[in-house]
């Protein structure tokens, strides 16, 4: 398998979700690898919530890439397609101010309505930048192929999940929320690219420079 490693230096990550722990199921491993390694500036930017779902998000920040800045909009849960030019301005907001180096979102074709919508306009918004789609596991089961792979190593994994548990209490009581779902997801993306645990990303277009 061969690699390719992000610019060398200091980072500037994005990362966008459509509703608080999609940044965090997708990628909080990936995030806190990065974290440990590199000198990173971070920023998220979450679509939905409810107030104490968006106190939740705000505090995990801290939790998985300490110092981020956090933007969290007020936007309907499940209803994203109908706000798609609000969607659009708090992209283009962020980009206004952002420019960054590695972008986490969604899959173009996750299941979930609002995952999609993100996912497509953060390509049009975001033209010159690395994309790195996440995925996220849910009812619909439309997990798929993935194109990337980043390594997390095994306490880095264990330590998503204890901050999964422990920065989205509302969410412990769903049936799918637990230890062996996030690791299982972790250790599965493992096995394709030769470590214990990795996440998987889909990358639509890259530039490669010899």
């Amino acid at each position: 398998m061969i690699g390719f490693a992000l610019p060398a230096g200091h980072l500037t990550v994005l990362c966008v979700g459509a509703h608080p722990d999609d940044i965090e199921i997708g990628c909080g491993g990936t995030l806190l690898t990065l974290g440990a390694v590199r000198q990173v500036s971070a920023h998220l930017v979450v679509l939905t919530g409810t107030e104490e779902r968006r106190a939740e998000a705000t505090r995990s920040a801290q939790s998985f890439l300490p110092g981020s800045t956090v933007d969290i909009h007020p936007l309907p849960d499940g209803r994203l397609p109908a706000h798609w030019n609000s969607v659009k301005e708090a992209l283009e907001s962020t980009a206004a101010t952002i420019r960054p180096d590695v972008i986490f979102a969604p899959r173009r074709d996750d299941a979930h309505q609002d995952h999609r919508l993100v996912a497509e306009l953060v390509g049009t918004v975001w033209r010159d930048a690395l994309v790195l789609h996440y995925e996220i596991p849910k009812w619909d089961g439309d997990l798929g192929r993935v194109s990337h792979y980043v390594e997390v190593p095994e306490d880095q994994a264990r330590r998503k999940v204890e901050l999964l548990d422990k920065s989205f209490p509302s969410q412990a009581s769903r049936d799918w929320w637990d230890e062996e779902t996030f690791l299982g997801m972790m250790r599965l993306r493992g096995i394709e690219c030769r470590s214990r645990y990795a996440e998987g990303f889909v990358v639509a277009k890259a530039r490669i420079s010899f």
